[in-house]
């Protein structure tokens, strides 16, 4: 079993093929669909080109299948969603809502994974220890 992505609301599955899909809206209203990739770490994105989100906008994260702000009570510049493993071990995933900003957190239990250039920008907010 690959990995999988859940919306932590609904539980709805967010990948599809080699993308986790997530609506979007960005600061100035304009909203679409944008494809991740689903290796963590790994920032490539793919969206229409008409919408156009500029580094350092902060973008709002949603559900596409219920809707849901993908928000944490973390950080508010940080989204939130679920990884599910190939042993079924659920891990939470924190990104960065600002475009070009890399700082992802793979969080299970008390522990945390960190992934990104800029990583160091949240991590005192996660107040777990880091692994890496």
């Amino acid at each position: 079993m690959k990995k999988s992505f859940v919306c932590p609301r609904c539980k709805g599955h967010l990948n599809v093929g080699s993308h986790i899909i997530l609506a979007a809206t960005s600061k100035s209203g304009d909203a679409g669909l944008i494809l991740f990739n689903p290796e963590i770490g790994n920032y490539s994105t793919e969206k229409n080109p008409e919408f156009v989100i500029n580094l350092g906008e902060k973008v709002d994260f949603f559900c596409p299948i219920c809707q849901k702000k993908l928000a944490t009570d973390i950080h508010d510049n940080l989204s939130r969603i679920i990884m599910i493993d190939e042993d079924k071990k659920k891990f939470e995933i924190l990104f960065s809502k600002i475009a070009g900003e890399k700082s992802t957190y793979k969080i299970i239990g008390e522990s945390v994974e960190v992934f990104g250039d800029h990583h160091s920008n949240y991590i005192d907010f996660l107040n777990l220890s880091a692994l890496k």
